[in-house]
């Protein structure tokens, strides 16, 4: 009897820790629920007060105090003189009614740092929108991207919002510090000026897609595996079932026809490249494609960073997505787990660039 007690108890412990937990994933879910309609928020940062901030911290090290006031003097004295010039310039342009154009020139930094998916362009279209609609004459914009490529989807939607910035007549200079390949230059390609690294991965301009093939192994376990479509060329190669050399030969052909598409973008945006000599799945080191024609500059970020913020106001912007309280507790690693089995599925069927 008391054994029974005991296991009772016991067992009575683990229902109410169960139901504990359901509780508290359904309240975080109701909650995450009628958190709003905001998704996330942008975070910018002032590169230029950053940059100046640092040189000043190094500067304290380097020079004695003497220095430093005469140069603090000297630098209160100009701010005042910027200050009332800059009153008389806003002034004027109130009675014009054009206080826009007498805004300082921003440079926008923007970040792309692409997966196989480009599930990123989610936060790089809200980071486009949000600098359209303040930008003004003699704003610019740089993106750092760094991408080895993707899924022909993805990084297509990517290189658009990458174009709603050129259409809107804004100069677009995409930084290469590490790799822009295949999708990734295909993102590239659309700036008015692509900057490298010296040993940045550039180009691989091709198609590719590959999935395992399970069906021997079935076989082997007689295990039947059945896959009905309507359309003859609805499904072509297959995880799971017999492929064919004709499923082959279709699947080959909708690859020379994506590389097609994915050669004439390059040619539109990049007319003055030898595409017969770059568009054949290589990749090369930024010196090497900045002698083939796929880079303007061998420079890096940093320099183009450090250069504008003499002259400009330079500002980092950044999209954060909301994670809900739900999808936290109920556990990352589920998630990855049916993330990595649909992508493998996927691939299957969509080339990758």
């Amino acid at each position: 009897m008391e054994f029974l007690l005991d296991y009772g108890l016991f067992l009575a412990k683990i229902v109410t820790f169960v139901v504990a937990v359901i509780a508290i994933l359904v309240i975080a879910k109701a909650v995450s629920g009628k958190s709003g309609a905001a998704k996330g928020e942008l975070e910018v940062t002032n590169l230029t007060e950053q940059h100046k901030n640092t040189v000043e911290q190094l500067e304290h090290y380097l020079h004695d105090d003497a220095f430093l006031k005469a140069r603090d003097k000297a630098e209160k004295k100009q701010e005042k003189e910027k200050a009332k010039a800059r009153e008389k310039e806003v002034k004027k342009a109130s009675k014009e009614g054009d206080l826009d154009a007498q805004r300082e020139p921003h440079l926008f930094v923007l970040d792309f740092k692409g997966s196989i998916d480009a599930k990123e362009v989610a936060s790089l279209r809200e980071e486009v929108t949000a600098v359209l609609a303040v930008a003004r004459e003699g704003d610019e914009v740089l993106l750092r991207l760094e991408s080895g490529g993707g899924m022909v989807h993805g990084y297509g939607l990517a290189s658009s919002q990458l174009d709603r910035i050129k259409a809107a007549g804004l100069p677009l200079t995409i930084a290469v510090d590490k790799v822009a390949a295949s999708g990734g230059y295909m993102m590239a390609c659309i700036a008015d000026k692509i900057v490298s690294a010296p040993f940045a991965i550039v180009g691989s301009i091709g198609v590719i897609a590959q999935l395992p093939n399970f069906n021997k192994l079935l076989k082997k376990h007689d295990i039947e595996f059945e896959q009905l479509t309507a359309g003859e060329y609805k499904r072509t190669l297959t995880m799971f079932g017999e492929n064919t050399d004709k499923a082959r030969e279709k699947f080959k052909e909708e690859l020379e026809e994506t590389h097609g598409l994915f050669k004439n973008f390059i040619r539109d945006h990049r007319p003055a490249l030898d595409l017969d000599k770059v568009a054949t799945g290589e990749h090369w080191f930024g010196t090497q494609a900045h002698e083939l024609g796929l880079v303007d500059e061998i420079k890096t970020s940093d320099d183009i960073v450090v250069e504008a913020c003499k002259d400009k106001t330079v500002l980092a912007i950044h999209y954060v997505e909301k994670k809900k309280l739900a999808s936290k507790l109920a556990g990352i690693a589920g998630d990855a787990a049916d993330n990595v089995l649909m992508k493998l599925i996927d691939r299957g069927q969509r080339p990758i660039m």
